[in-house]
């Protein structure tokens, strides 16, 4: 009696927990296919204003993994592909400048005009960077900027995409393939925090 009361109770204890395990599995293979499949779709595309999203800042300056980025972003802008590039980052935890700061330097020493570059200095997210970076777009009153072209690694794109979606914000989205990271590693936790707001999203 004893050992069929304790094989039940495993019973009602593994079936459950097969069935999560099953359910993660499930989304997270979900997940890699939706970056993968965003990643051979993007494009380089005309925009009105290429959004820059930031990264880490070493010291002062752009980190090789945002150099990245801003390489990219320089390469679309010199192409004739936005006429604007928007660089949004705050600052980070014991940090002396901003991500934007350090990107707009970074911008303005490779021959980018100063009125070519936009700041977004408040972003802490990658939902706030295109959040505030939309309201710096309707704010600028000088030309109308309607179109984005959000800038990013490619593993990042996804979420940027959904979430740009999420806020009605016109916009497509690029990324670079990044040589300095190990993409598998971010790839891994691009589909865990993809999932996070997933959820977020059903929670609100």
């Amino acid at each position: 009696m004893f050992f069929k009361r304790k094989k039940a109770w495993r019973k009602k204890i593994l079936v459950p927990l097969l069935g999560i395990l099953i359910l993660g599995a499930t989304w997270a293979g979900y997940n890699w296919y939706l970056i993968e499949k965003t990643i051979q779709e993007a494009a380089p595309r005309h925009a009105d204003v290429g959004i820059v999203l930031g990264a880490a800042v070493w010291g002062e300056r752009p980190s090789p993994g945002l150099r990245e980025r801003l390489d990219y972003a320089l390469w679309l802008y010199n192409e004739g592909y936005v006429e604007y590039l928007l660089v949004t980052g705050g600052l980070g935890e014991g940090k002396k400048v901003t991500e934007a700061f350090a990107m707009q330097q970074y911008l303005l020493e490779q021959g980018v005009p100063a009125d070519a570059i936009l700041l977004e200095e408040k972003a802490t997210s990658t939902y706030e960077n295109l959040l505030y970076s939309q309201q710096v777009m309707e704010s600028v009153e000088s030309v109308k900027l309607k179109s984005a072209l959000v800038i990013s690694h490619d593993y990042h794109i996804a979420r940027a995409k959904t979430m740009a979606d999420d806020l009605e914000l016109p916009a497509a989205a690029v990324g670079v393939q990044s040589h300095v990271l190990y993409s598998p590693y971010h790839k891994v936790r691009e589909i865990l925090a993809l999932a996070h707001w997933q959820v977020t999203r059903i929670w609100n």
